[in-house]
């Protein structure tokens, strides 16, 4: 049964506030202070060594955990397509994802510090979500580069399930800008609801899930565990939608921080 209240060691509640960075934008700097936890891109569907660099340091600067964001290497469509398969085989995926966690990871060991966690970005995230083998791939590139790296996925996902079988810490990751179908998985971005614009509503959901351990689904309430929560950095509102999430968190008596590594 999934538990809706993530509990540190004090029995408190605990819920890491994530945001995807380095993607270009100008507002990672304004969001920093309000997350736990930065998903930095590795140059596949955004930025570069540079940026990344850059990211690095804003994490340092606000004390904040430090994960890859991998990708489909597609800049042109923004690694929002399914490219597995056509043309990219899934053979090479494994060697991708090695590539980019390579870089990134190196980077880190520039600044002496430690990368924490791997969030895979749009739609392989959306793919091993739902795909087992492509799952499979991801745990296992992982486990290959370094099984101490902690996985977040879509919550109650085919990813967590890979995940738990391999043995790779797993981080169930709800978000506050999007909507939900009612199989847990997210409205894609091409129909009516996937985004959530109101900040109203993203930090009632927000609440919900966390509170209650729920969803609001257009058939009903879906169960969900919410153990990290994803805002999207270039979203419209990604600033404000930051600062009312944090803000409502601390409200509902959470501590925002960022989960414990293997």
């Amino acid at each position: 049964m999934l538990s809706p209240r993530p509990a540190g060691a004090d029995g408190g509640l605990v819920v890491d506030l994530n945001c995807d960075m380095g993607e270009g934008m100008d507002t990672d700097a304004a969001i920093f202070p309000f997350i736990s936890s930065a998903n930095i891109a590795c140059g596949a569907h955004a930025g570069d060594a540079d940026t990344m660099r850059r990211t690095v340091e804003m994490a340092l600067r606000h004390g904040v955990s430090i994960g890859a964001h991998p990708s489909y290497p597609d800049k042109a469509n923004f690694g929002r397509i399914d490219i597995l398969g056509k043309p990219l085989r899934p053979e090479d995926l494994p060697v991708l994802l090695y590539e980019q966690l390579h870089r990134l990871q190196s980077i880190c060991r520039e600044f002496g510090v430690r990368l924490r966690h791997v969030k895979p970005h749009g739609a392989l995230y959306n793919r091993a979500a739902a795909d087992r083998a492509v799952a499979a791939l991801v745990t296992r590139a992982i486990l290959n580069f370094d099984p101490s790296l902690l996985l977040y996925g879509l919550s109650g996902s085919e990813l967590r399930k890979q995940a738990v079988r391999d043995g790779l810490g797993f981080v169930s990751e709800v978000f506050a800008d999007r909507g939900y179908r009612a199989d847990g998985s997210l409205v894609p971005r091409s129909e009516p609801g996937a985004l959530i614009e109101s900040p109203d509503v993203a930090e009632a959901q927000v609440l919900k899930m966390v509170g209650e351990g729920l969803v609001e689904t257009a058939a009903g309430n879906v169960a969900i565990l919410a153990e990290t929560v994803c805002l999207h950095g270039d979203g419209a509102h990604a600033v404000e939608f930051a600062e009312l999430i944090h803000g409502a968190l601390t409200r509902l008596g959470a501590r925002v921080a960022a989960p414990v590594s293997n």
